[in-house]
């Protein structure tokens, strides 16, 4: 839709002309010709901008300007022949964007208006991305970390788009609220958002699930069904779990993402719709190609704007922010009285590595809410991680490296190093300080994990945060000695 621009000017022929100069950019144009037109025009005409003479036979231009509202307030270029520097200062006190002095030339006037309606687009866009993301949460995502910024910027960019999203992560990282707020994001918003898990259908009911059915089009079809594609019209289709679809059926939904055409099972008509595409698999796409398990050309056809979900150990301190908004929402549905954590069981959740992600700390915080009804929640309230993972509670200050799922991950290398570490000491005098003796564990963790730090954090058990606290802090100490 062209923007649309209000031209208040006494002087017809001036104004015929300034509407003139706008006719070659297809802007669309009105005229007033008095403060009481324009007034009248504000509310109807519902301008983007308004160019404003100042002289006007009933009221004063600046008078106008001071009585926009300053809810969606066009923006305004204030027009004058009689301009001095103080009504220059106070039309831009009152919120004016530019100040043009009569005469103007067609080229000053076009560029003017241009620049004027860009800035006011810029506006509207950062306006959008402050309301949507606040308190770091955007939309129903959570998390202020710069990997999380990352994604919340594509989905920015993405939105106004048709172009399909195509989003990967680890199980239980938050997929489906990615998809839905890139619908929520975009023009679709007031449309449908249909989300369908590829893996939860069986392979031969999952073609009717996504483009309906006819009555009687096979066994057990009773009535005529919409299906998912009907459904999500205008709006968003989300196809959660990609790779898990049938491979025969992958050149039915390729014919239906390139053409918007499909036929419901049982029916020879074709119907055609618009959806916008969202994707989404805890399986690496490409490699699903090249094992033949998924159709290259659909991949290249779906694969256009990618967003990698990072699981929640490489978060950092969005743990304890999405921890507390579960808390705060899940104890309204359990009628819990929750007012906070306590430090130790912060610590505990930023050690944790995780391995379920968002759902399995929702898990957590249910079960922590359900058998335990103090409002402050504490350490020994929350279940398995401070006593069966070996991560650090608030009494530790090292790894617990006897915990069953450490000891799983040990390579013989590391377990080496851990024997010697126990034979070396043979009397009071061989005994290290701990934290010399817990740093050349993990440096050597490392370097077996060819210093990869998120790797090393994930068999060492902790989240690659505390590895670098750990750093840090050794490095001070040494700096002290």
């Amino acid at each position: 839709m062209p923007p649309k621009v209000l031209i208040v000017e006494d002087t017809e022929s001036l104004a015929l002309m300034y509407q003139s100069y706008l006719i070659p950019t297809g802007i669309q144009t009105d005229i007033a010709h008095c403060g009481k037109e324009a007034l009248s025009a504000i509310e109807s005409f519902n301008p983007d901008l308004i160019v404003l003479d100042v002289m006007l036979p009933d009221i004063n231009g600046l008078d106008i300007l001071s009585q926009l509202s300053a809810d969606n307030k066009p923006q305004v270029i204030v027009l004058t022949g009689h301009a001095t520097k103080e009504m220059a200062i106070e039309a831009i006190r009152l919120g004016a964007s530019d100040f043009l002095e009569k005469p103007v030339e067609a080229d000053r006037f076009r560029i003017t208006i241009n620049n004027t309606l860009k800035l006011k687009s810029l506006t509207q866009e950062v306006e959008k991305y402050h309301k949507t993301y606040e308190n770091g949460k955007f939309y129903d995502l959570i998390g202020s970390s710069r990997a999380m910024q990352s994604v919340y910027q594509i989905i920015n960019s993405a939105a106004a788009s048709k172009a399909t999203v195509f989003i990967t992560g680890e199980s239980g990282t938050g997929k489906e609220l990615c998809a839905r707020a890139v619908h929520l994001a975009s023009p679709r918003a007031h449309k449908p958002f249909v989300a369908l898990n590829c893996a939860a259908i069986p392979k031969d009911l999952i073609e009717s699930e996504i483009f309906g059915h006819l009555k009687g089009a096979f066994t057990g079809a009773i009535a005529n069904r919409e299906g998912a594609a009907g459904q999500a019209d205008g709006g968003t289709l989300f196809l959660d779990e990609l790779c898990e679809m049938d491979i025969n059926l992958q050149s039915k939904l390729l014919r239906f993402i390139q053409t918007g055409c499909y036929q419901q099972v049982g029916s020879e008509k074709e119907v055609k719709v618009d959806v916008r595409f969202v994707c989404a698999t805890n399986r690496d796409p490409l490699a699903e190609v090249q094992a033949g398990r998924f159709r290259e050309d659909l991949y290249y056809r779906l694969h256009v704007i990618p967003i990698a979900l990072p699981p929640l150990r490489e978060r950092g301190n969005d743990i304890v922010e999405i921890a507390d908004a579960l808390f705060r929402k899940l104890a309204k549905e359990e009628r819990h009285g929750y007012t906070g954590m306590s430090e130790s069981v912060k610590r505990a959740f930023l050690a944790y590595s995780w391995p379920g992600n968002v759902r399995q700390l929702e898990n957590t915080v249910r079960n922590t809410l359900v058998l335990n009804q103090q409002s402050w929640i504490d350490i020994d309230m929350v279940p398995d991680l401070h006593r069966n993972t070996g991560v650090v509670t608030s009494s530790e200050n090292t790894l617990q490296h006897n915990s069953p799922s450490f000891a799983a991950q040990h390579t013989p290398e590391v377990n080496k190093i851990d024997n010697q570490s126990q034979s070396s000491v043979q009397s009071v005098g061989d005994i290290e300080p701990l934290w010399i003796v817990e740093k050349r564990y993990i440096e050597h963790a490392i370097s077996l994990c060819d210093n990869n730090i998120p790797k090393a954090a994930a068999m060492l058990d902790v989240s690659p945060s505390t590895i670098y606290r750990k750093i840090k802090s050794w490095e001070e100490i040494e700096v002290q000695h």
